[in-house]
């Protein structure tokens, strides 16, 4: 026999038996990402729930409520604090994919998480929050493996030299008053994502 011809043959038996072993990549799975955006849903409106009633266990200054306005007087104190934000989440678009939602969805957690960590060195009440956070994170790690998604980028190197600055129960109070008051507006943005992943289309191969 030709020795071209058997060269070509042999090549496409071990290309055949190469693709044979090769792993099988699983297709996002859009029913599970529904599932587990909805899942993810029932928990942030859990905790949106437990915020108020932790924050009025733990914040006892008169008149600082939840839907009060920043006192003048408390402008000082927020910027001295330096409490990070939360990423932002849009809707969903081009440029805003659900990768990046996803993404944004787990860092902000993931700061919540933090800080509510540095504050309960200092302040009770708080564990069962950051309990619900962890098991927000969960979900949203299985959506992201349900959607094939990248891992997010890790967000570590935002600043969180929060407990330095409590010198006392005055400045732990107001920064708990902020960071509850932060994740409650994260959390109303959770839903509004939540909500649009669940009803989104797999976009094509590629892009997302």
């Amino acid at each position: 026999m030709n020795p071209a011809i058997v060269s070509t043959l042999l090549h496409c038996f071990l290309l055949a038996d190469f693709l044979q072993s090769a792993p099988v990549v699983s297709p996002s799975n859009p029913d599970l990402l529904r599932e587990l955006s909805e899942q993810a849903k029932t928990l942030v409106d859990k905790i949106l729930k437990n915020i108020s009633i932790v924050h009025h266990a733990t914040v006892t200054i008169e008149g600082l409520t939840l839907d009060s306005p920043y006192p003048t007087n408390l402008q000082t104190m927020v910027t001295s604090l330096s409490i990070p934000s939360a990423p932002i989440l849009k809707p969903l678009s081009k440029h805003f994919t659900r990768d990046v939602c996803v993404g944004r969805m787990s860092s902000g957690t993931r700061l919540y998480q933090r800080l509510l960590g540095v504050l309960s060195d200092r302040a009770s009440g708080l564990s069962d929050l950051q309990a619900d956070l962890r098991d927000l994170q969960t979900h949203v790690a299985k959506m992201r493996e349900a959607a094939q998604l990248r891992d997010p980028e890790l967000d570590e190197n935002q600043n969180l030299d929060l407990a330095s600055r409590l010198h006392g129960n005055y400045e732990v109070q107001i920064a708990t008053h902020l960071t509850l008051t932060d994740l409650r507006s994260f959390c109303h943005d959770l839903i509004r994502s939540l909500k649009e992943i669940a009803i989104s289309k797999p976009p094509p191969a590629g892009i997302d």
